[in-house]
Order: C-alpha cells, then sequence, then structure tokens
C-alpha cells in the first residue's frame, strides 16, 4: 500500500488547454445526447455538437503529444501488470497524479468511442432530413449500415459518461480524492519534486492555434456536403 506523503505541495497537473478540453468535451457530449434524442430540427444542432466534438479530438490527439506532461499519452499508458497492481493497493507514487491506471482505461475508452461515433456521423443519415457531410460520397448500403452503427453506440456512451461519473463519486466518497477540483483550477496536493505540467502563456497560444486549425478543418469537412441519393428523400 502507498504510504501518504507527510509533505505535499501544489503542482500544476492539468494545464489549461487540457481543462477546457475536457469540459467542453463535456458539454458537447450532453448535447449530442439531448439533441439525438430529440431530432426533429435539432438534428442541425446535433450535427455541429458533433463537428466540434471532432474538432476537439483532434486538438487532443496533437496534445496528447506535445502538451502538458500529465496530458500526455504516454504519461498514462500503463501496463496490464501496474493496471493489477493498482487494484491490488500496491500502487506506484505517482500513479495518481495525473490519470490513475483506471482511470486512464475510461479515457481511453471515451475518447476512442467518441471518435469512431463521430466519424460514423459523418456518413449517417437520420431518415428524414439531414444527413453527414460526407454521406454522399459512399453508398446508400454503406450509409444504412453507418447509421445503424452510430444508433447503437448511443447507449454506450452514456454508459461510459455514467461509470466516468460513478468513480468520481467513488474517489470523493471512498478514497476522499477530489477529482473535480483539479480539473478545474489545475493543481493537485503533491509530494514535492512531482513533474510540473508547462502551463505558460506560450503554452496556451500555441494550444489556441492547434484548436483554431482543428477546427478550420472540420469547418472545411462540412463544407463537403452534397445531395443525398433520391432512395433517401
Amino acid at each position: 500500500m502507498t504510504r501518504e506523503p507527510a509533505t505535499t505541495v501544489p503542482v500544476r497537473i492539468w494545464d489549461l488547454p487540457t481543462r477546457l478540453f475536457h469540459w467542453a468535451l463535456a458539454l458537447l457530449v450532453v448535447a449530442l445526447v439531448v439533441t439525438g434524442s430529440v431530432g426533429g430540427l435539432w438534428m442541425e444542432w446535433h450535427l455541429r455538437a458533433g463537428m466540434g466534438v471532432l474538432a476537439l479530438l483532434l486538438f487532443r490527439l496533437v496534445w496528447g503529444v506535445i502538451g502538458g506532461h500529465w496530458s500526455r499519452f504516454a504519461n498514462f499508458i500503463y501496463s496490464p501488470a501496474r493496471i493489477l497492481r493498482y487494484l491490488r493497493g500496491d500502487s506506484h507514487a505517482l500513479d495518481d497524479a495525473g490519470h490513475s491506471p483506471m482511470g486512464a482505461l475510461s479515457v481511453w475508452a471515451m475518447l476512442l468511442v467518441l471518435a469512431v461515433q463521430g466519424v460514423i456521423g459523418l456518413f449517417a443519415y437520420d431518415d428524414i432530413a439531414f444527413s453527414g457531410p460526407l454521406a454522399h460520397l459512399v453508398s446508400n448500403d454503406t450509409v444504412s449500415t453507418l447509421t445503424g452503427l452510430h444508433k447503437l453506440a448511443k447507449p454506450l456512451i452514456i454508459a461510459l459518461v455514467l461509470l466516468h461519473v460513478g468513480a468520481i463519486v467513488f474517489y470523493r466518497l471512498s478514497r476522499k480524492r477530489n477529482l473535480v477540483g483539479p480539473m478545474l483550477l489545475g493543481d493537485k496536493q503533491l509530494p514535492p519534486g512531482t513533474p510540473a505540467s508547462r502551463d505558460s502563456a506560450a503554452t496556451r497560444l500555441l494550444a489556441l492555434l492547434l484548436f483554431a486549425a482543428c477546427a478550420g478543418f472540420m469547418v472545411w469537412v462540412s463544407s463537403l456536403a452534397g445531395e443525398m441519393s433520391a432512395s433517401y428523400m
């Protein structure tokens, strides 16, 4: 069992771009679920929210390589042996600094499912009037198949969100660890010498320019929208 250090200091774990990504993604996922459930004219907003999610995921893909220390993918990829040790209570001193081994699995699952769902959504059709911007580029059979997959993934996304929220509550009540606070303010109380994430004005500007490029790319993808074939009208 890892012992808590006698002395801790505030350490910047989550840089501002990562925190903004996290909360923006959470809001857009809620918007996707709501607009997708209501349907009708709200599908236009569903499409916009989906494009926003894809822009965020593109940003996160790059930021996972060049971002702050604890936001980099390399720092929350854990071996099966380390995950098992964590579950047994024999955790590494830094396992809970950034994403814990179990938290990392949740993050990877969420990012992967949202990315696949978002890409599929580019080719999906709502059976009434709205279609993804790339639906006209593939056959009607392909659109039909991808639309079915898009609908099937919705319960999985809701389940992952509920699991994520449940884990936050569990850590708060059972382990007395506040996971929300650091994702709002950026810092955690950790042992002196714990690596900190860069979060300077320069890195924030870089993140802003990077996201602008990702958003611009998704706007370009949206501009590729064409007419669906008559058999779907």
